[in-house]
């Protein structure tokens, strides 16, 4: 694990309770965070290629049932697509309000693991082929770096194609 120093050590969110619980080896990326800077922000402010950072969407269906698509900093969803092989008739992005509830984080600290409610999970398929990747840790500003088999193992993230170029 990436040794942090004392002021840049983030303290423990249920995202990354849920990783040291389950054994799971991670390295701890803060940043500066910019409210609406996305991935792409975070991404350069670190020095990463935004392809390897991962965001966590809080998306519906049809029926306002809850999902989480987990897509390249650099991609859009294409929601028809997804919706399509997920069997569903439509997907849309929540409102903030929506996934907060849903997720129990913020928007722009959504992580994927411990979430308040559960919800299936959807990860694109060529963020899979990555060895590593990063993805948030439950806070604004907070990134963790894992190997992509953990969204697998620990979420039954399923594989889809979905991405656009942004």
């Amino acid at each position: 694990m990436a040794t942090v120093a004392k002021k840049d050590r983030v303290s423990e969110t249920p995202a990354t309770a849920l990783l040291r619980a389950q054994g799971v080896a991670f390295t701890e990326h803060p940043y500066a965070y910019l409210e609406h800077g996305g991935a792409l922000h975070s991404a350069n402010e670190l020095g990463l290629d935004p392809f390897s950072v991962v965001k966590t969407l809080i998306m519906q269906d049809q029926d306002a049932k809850p999902l989480v698509v987990l897509m390249h900093g650099n991609r859009k969803v294409s929601t028809k697509n997804l919706a399509r092989q997920i069997g569903a008739k439509s997907v849309e992005p929540c409102s903030p309000e929506v996934a907060n509830r849903h997720s129990g984080y913020l928007v722009g600290g959504t992580s994927p693991f411990a979430t308040r409610r559960s919800m299936p999970v959807y990860i694109e398929e060529t963020i899979l082929a990555l060895p590593r990747i990063v993805i948030n840790g439950g806070r604004r500003g907070y990134l963790v770096g894992i190997e992509p088999k953990i969204c697998v193992q620990l979420l039954g993230a399923l594989a889809v194609q979905c991405a656009l170029a942004e």
